[in-house]
Parts: C-alpha cells; structure tokens; sequence
C-alpha cells in the first residue's frame, strides 16, 4: 500500500490509497478521498477482505496512517503482518513504486479533474482497465485479473488433486 496525490481544479487535494497484490499484480483497490487516516485505510481494508479475504502480509513506507496506533490495533486484531520498509528504501517496497508510476504517468497527469466524484469515477474506470484489459510482460502478456483466475484455477485443482509424491 501507499499514497499518490494529486489535486482537483480548484486545487484541494487528492489522496489515493493504493493497494496492490504484488502476487497477482492486480491493483486491489485505489481510494480516492480528500483526507485518508489510519482508520480510513483500516475501514478500505475491512471493505477489501470481504471480497478478496485478508492478506497475510501488508508492506508499507512509515507513513503514520500505516504504522500508527489504528493499523497496529487492526493488523494485530485479524492476524495480518504490518512490514515497514525502511526509511527513505522506496526500493523495498519496488512494485507499489512502479505502479504508482504508471498511476502517475498515464492517469493522473493525462487528467483535470474538477470534483472529488469525477477523480473517483475515471481512477474506477483506469483501475478495472489495469487489471482486466491491459497485458502485464511480467504475467506473460495477460491481464493482473486473467493471472489471478488461472492462479485460482490452479491451485483448485491441486487442491482436488493432490500429488500422490
């Protein structure tokens, strides 16, 4: 997870947590809000994990809506790993870096938006374009959402076919 800002016309801010799979390399949810807290980012989560169940593990910079005392109480409460990457190391968290890149380059500088609602709409509409149409060369030319379902399918089937090695 991280942050991307931008700003509407009028110049209020634009926060956008993104949250990525690094497996899958689907881009799991972007909220875009005026002001995100801790407790924001815990509520996106919760809404998440009812389709998509919890992650074992979240990496995130040191930011204090990822590392404050709302995400340390929810990731303690479900079970899930909080891993902060080091101080001024983006490296260490490399693919939610590229990915804001790419959020950066070919979304939000190609776009003016003028109200909260209109962001919110066309970064949707990026977001399902991301994951669903666009071939990813690191999955083989398919898309983060096609890479995620033949995981799935994969994994059902050696679930029911276990190998007898």
């Amino acid at each position: 997870m991280d942050f991307v800002f931008d700003r509407t016309a009028e110049g209020r801010v634009l926060k956008c947590l993104t949250i990525v799979d690094d497996a899958t390399h689907e881009a799991a949810w972007i909220e875009v809000e005026r002001a995100i807290s801790g407790h924001g980012v815990a509520r996106v989560l919760d809404r998440l994990a009812l389709s998509r169940g919890l992650p074992d593990v979240i990496r995130t910079d040191n930011g204090t809506e990822f590392c404050g005392k709302a995400m340390i109480a929810w990731a303690h409460a479900r079970g899930v790993q909080l891993r902060l990457i080091e101080p001024g190391k983006p490296n260490q968290n490399a693919y939610i870096e590229s990915f804001n890149g790419k959020f950066r380059d070919e979304h939000l500088n190609e776009c003016w938006f003028q109200t909260l609602h209109q962001a919110r709409e066309a970064v949707a509409i990026w977001r399902k374009d991301y994951n669903e149409v666009r071939p990813h060369s690191s999955l083989g030319r398919i898309p983060p959402a096609r890479f995620a379902e033949l995981h799935r399918q994969r994994a059902g089937d050696a679930a029911q076919h276990p190998s007898t090695q």
